[in-house]
């Protein structure tokens, strides 16, 4: 006759993880244990010579401590838990979204969208356009217009230029004849965002790199 061996249902595949589960101590069961075994100590203790009545109020104020202890841990615990998700929350608000600062922005073929804060007393104003090497690739007359203005990432010959961040910058003239340069915002989007020991830092298309509070406004892409 075969011998059939069954292993214990702990043991089982399906229920193995569930078993553990209910197997892990909760601070009700130990407590309950702690008491039967001061209980049984009680019962069991020398007529003769029984323990000091101190003796068991220094053992149930020591199991109270670590009690409340083990709850303080687990309160931490979960505190932890939800605010590492809210910032991850945070931060995955940032990803997407295009971020209007003073940074480079990455051209991809598409219009870049600039925002100059034109001068009112200026008589003219030129857009200027700078690779990443420092040289000027294109200039652009912005005289007279407001809000956003689109670059399409063409020479003033018409040419298209290649992939890359570029700077803009605007170069305004007076009444009087004398020029300022003058930084431009630009949108660019963000593909990353992560926590710093200063803050939240943006990753842009391109590489280049903000710190949030370097953002002036924020717009859907």
């Amino acid at each position: 006759m075969d011998t059939v061996t069954t292993l214990p249902p702990a043991y089982s595949a399906s229920s193995g993880t569930a078993q553990a589960t209910a197997s892990k101590p909760t601070l009700s069961s130990d407590f309950e244990t702690f008491l039967r075994m001061l209980t049984a100590q009680m019962q069991n203790q020398d007529p003769l010579n029984p323990v000091d009545s101190t003796d068991y109020a220094t053992q149930l104020a020591t199991f109270s401590s670590v009690e409340q202890q083990v709850l303080s841990n687990d309160l931490l615990r979960n505190i932890s838990s939800a605010l590492n998700v809210g910032g991850l929350s945070q931060l995955s608000g940032w990803v997407g979204m295009d971020a209007l600062s003073d940074a480079p922005a990455y051209f991809t073929g598409t219009p870049v969208s600039v925002r100059p804060e034109m001068p009112e007393d200026a008589s003219k104003v030129e857009l200027v356009v700078k690779d990443d090497t420092g040289a000027v690739v294109a200039r652009q007359d912005i005289t007279g217009e407001e809000g956003i203005i689109e670059w399409a990432g063409k020479t003033e010959s018409g040419q298209v230029l290649p992939r890359g961040n570029y700077e803009f910058e605007a170069i305004a003239t007076g009444a009087d004849g004398d020029t300022e340069t003058l930084p431009i915002s630009v949108y660019a989007r963000i593909v990353e965002a992560r926590t710093a020991s200063g803050g939240i830092v943006l990753g842009l298309e391109g590489g280049t790199e903000i710190a949030s509070d370097e953002v002036i406004a924020l717009r859907s892409a």
